[in-house]
């Protein structure tokens, strides 16, 4: 007979406060963290809809089983309806299938909750990069044994056909895996825009290949503590999990520098003394929302561009070597006003490269703003970025960040 004990009970009004809970939970017994995160992101994607609209209650239960060693964290949320078994959910972490209105799902956990030492993860965006680093860490493992299989399957001369059949199946199953967890990572590792009084801001990325949507563009952008805004984009050079584990180390080491007070124009050097083994093109823009001054520094990245209100769109030069390369770091830094109505675009060579020749892809990234310039920033992005890819020739992630200031 197996032994249940009451854990905890606790509204949730929020997706923070959801994740908060689901995370103490895990945390205080044992719940390993690729499985914590597997978790966050399953409960967070079944019931955003409905936390815009109620709170509701997160039930836990720790069962232990009759002979004493195994034990189980299950965690309930309660549903508007029956979760359809047959509908595939697309989940990181799929919960039971069950008749009653409620998500169901059973985690191996210790049976003694730990004191004293469990993290407090308030800071959600802390949280997620060390779930991030433990499923690249799990993804790795996959990796190694599908290595293996295939190793083991070219040293077979006995039922070669018969593992064969399991080696595609086995691929299979793996490139699904993947879609999964990179889905999930991509909202992740791509945090929304900060609130930025007088400001105006979007992002659309598109991955090179869809099966594989991290990639290794990726971006950051958070508000100082004087009301200045940064922007951080990067593009590392490689493809698969150990280039987007690069990119998100530059972005993560570029915020720590700047809020340890490093000059602005000294960041992309100190980035690169400090990341040993990875090469990436950096942008680092910082506005002023109440003047509208601009300073942008440069990393071997494509220029950002101005699109004015008044007068004629124009790259705006922010020289420099990335991380990685010989003599890393920004050579002066560029400095501009924007004024009410202007844009400014920040992007991926995936974006201009398409059809192979640069230059000409600047001249149509120009036209396309111009296009699509009257629209809300989120759609006038996407639309743009369909406007360059209609024709490519060259595939390559692609990333487009745009500001507005008002």
């Amino acid at each position: 007979m197996t032994a249940d004990r009451h854990v905890v009970s606790a509204m949730a009004d929020d997706v923070h406060a959801l994740r908060a809970q689901i995370r103490s939970l895990c945390d205080a017994y044992d719940v390993p963290v690729e499985l914590r995160g597997r978790l966050v992101l399953s409960a967070t994607e079944l019931v955003r809809d409905r936390l815009a609209v109620e709170p509701f209650a997160v039930r836990a239960v720790l069962r232990t089983e009759p002979d004493g060693t195994t034990t189980t964290l299950v965690v309930t949320m309660p549903l508007v309806a029956p979760l359809d078994p047959v509908r595939p959910l697309g989940l990181p972490l799929l919960p039971d299938v069950s008749d009653a209105p409620e998500a169901v799902w059973r985690l191996p956990a210790k049976a003694h909750q730990r004191k004293g030492e469990v993290t407090e993860l308030n800071d959600d965006r802390s949280a997620t990069e060390l779930e991030l680093r433990a499923s690249l860490a799990r993804v790795d493992a996959l990796e190694r044994q599908h290595v293996q299989l295939k190793h083991e399957l070219s040293e077979t001369n006995s039922g070669v056909v018969a593992m064969f059949v399991e080696l595609e199946e086995r691929d299979e199953q793996l490139r699904r895996a993947h879609a999964v967890i990179f889905r999930e990572l991509e909202d992740a590792l791509r945090p929304p825009p900060p609130t930025v009084h007088g400001v105006e801001l979007g992002v659309h990325y598109q991955p090179a290949d869809p099966d594989a949507p991290t990639g290794g563009d990726l971006y950051d952008w958070f508000v100082l503590p004087d009301g200045t805004l940064q922007i951080t984009i990067v593009d590392a050079i490689g493809h698969g999990v150990t280039c987007t584990r690069n990119a998100l180390h530059v972005t993560h080491t570029i915020r720590t520098l700047t809020l340890d007070g490093h000059p602005f124009d000294h960041l992309v050097r100190r980035a690169g003394e400090i990341s040993d083994g990875l090469m990436a093109t950096v942008l680092i823009a910082r506005l002023n929302p109440d003047t509208g001054a601009l300073r942008l520094a440069g990393g071997g990245h494509p220029p950002a561009l101005l699109v004015p209100v008044t007068g004629e769109p124009a790259y705006l030069p922010a020289k420099g070597r990335g991380v990685g390369f010989p003599n890393p770091g920004s050579i002066g830094i560029h400095h501009s006003v924007l004024h009410p109505g202007d844009q400014l675009l920040l992007y991926t060579d995936g974006l201009v490269e398409s059809r192979g020749d640069v230059d000409e892809g600047e001249h149509r990234l120009i036209r396309a703003v111009q296009a699509h310039g009257g629209q809300p920033l989120g759609p006038a992005l996407s639309a743009v970025v369909g406007d360059m890819l209609d024709i490519v020739r060259y595939t390559d992630d692609t990333l487009l960040l745009g500001v507005r200031f008002r």
